[in-house]
């Protein structure tokens, strides 16, 4: 049984009367343990399509399932506990708290999982030297370089061990250095531990770390290659 199904997927926004489609009739399936890339320019709804996945927002029509349950018969508390418990999350922005520590900021996501507390700092040691943070671990977010604050967003990701990552625009901010060392720490997530990756991107040479490339083009998946490192 696939880990996530979409089918028909649909989604409009409506401001001020005037409506707007960013997914129309997407379907797709990711096993657990894919590395699944997804491609667009800006404004295609890849970012639209992976906030459907990880339950950050949620389609105008058709289905989505997780683990052969239909989402939307998920009480929103239940959604909650399976985000927190199955899903981590890298965003290009970073999204830590400048003042706070990279101990710190790994730690939060705990605060609202059933991880007891005893197991926290274990936990969040390991997730940080995962990402090879460990020397860095007291410093405050701030100073950080954007490679490292990457890195800490990851860790955080990782803090809860989630079976899937979602990753949008990990390299968005980063210089090509830096985006290459995150880019194979998340592949050796997918590779090496077997987490499910689903990627967004717009630059090529950043989904060709997977071994699946979907791309959407307003709103509509227009290739679906397994094949995309074969390209020239």
């Amino acid at each position: 049984m696939p880990l996530l199904q979409a089918k028909n997927l649909g989604k409009v926004y409506e401001e001020k009367g005037i409506k707007t489609q960013a997914l129309a009739g997407v379907s797709f399936e990711v096993n657990s343990g894919d590395f699944v890339a997804i491609m667009g320019p800006s404004g295609s709804g890849k970012s639209t399509l992976l906030h459907i996945l990880g339950f950050l927002d949620s389609e105008s029509s058709g289905e989505y399932r997780l683990d052969g349950k239909t989402v939307r018969d998920y009480g929103g508390d239940e959604l909650a506990r399976i985000r927190n418990k199955k899903m981590g999350f890298v965003f290009q922005a970073f999204n830590l708290l400048p003042r706070l520590s990279v101990l710190e900021n790994v730690k939060l996501p705990l605060f609202y999982s059933a991880v007891p507390e005893e197991e926290w700092e274990g936990r969040v040691l390991r997730a940080i030297e995962a990402v090879g943070l460990s020397e860095r671990k007291n410093h405050e977010a701030a100073k950080l370089s954007g490679g490292e604050k990457q890195r800490a967003a990851i860790a955080r990701a990782l803090v809860n061990d989630p079976q899937i990552i979602f990753a949008d625009e990990p390299t968005g901010n980063l210089d090509s250095k830096s985006g290459g060392q995150v880019m194979e720490i998340i592949q050796r997530l997918n590779e090496e531990e077997g987490r499910t990756v689903i990627l967004i991107t717009h630059e090529t040479y950043t989904a060709q770390h997977a071994r699946r490339v979907i791309e959407l083009w307003d709103g509509k998946i227009v290739s679906d290659n397994w094949d995309f490192k074969k390209q020239p």
